[in-house]
């Protein structure tokens, strides 16, 4: 089971395709939503946004 390195909240499948979206497709350590959206300045309802729209892209980050 992999954790959040800022908040170690367990993180989902979608925090995990998320962090590797949008820091780094080889990264071993994740930040989970709400650290990424703090991170970046984003809302939380616009992260699920655009994990919603990188999965019917098709993005195979969000399996």
């Amino acid at each position: 089971m992999e954790y959040c390195i800022s908040c170690e909240k367990e993180l989902t499948n979608d925090d995990i395709g998320f962090h590797k979206k949008m820091v780094n497709r080889g990264a071993e350590e994740f930040m989970c939503i709400s650290c990424l959206c703090k991170y970046f300045g984003l809302t939380e309802e616009k992260a699920h946004e655009m994990i919603e729209n990188f999965k019917k892209m098709g993005c195979t980050l969000f399996c």
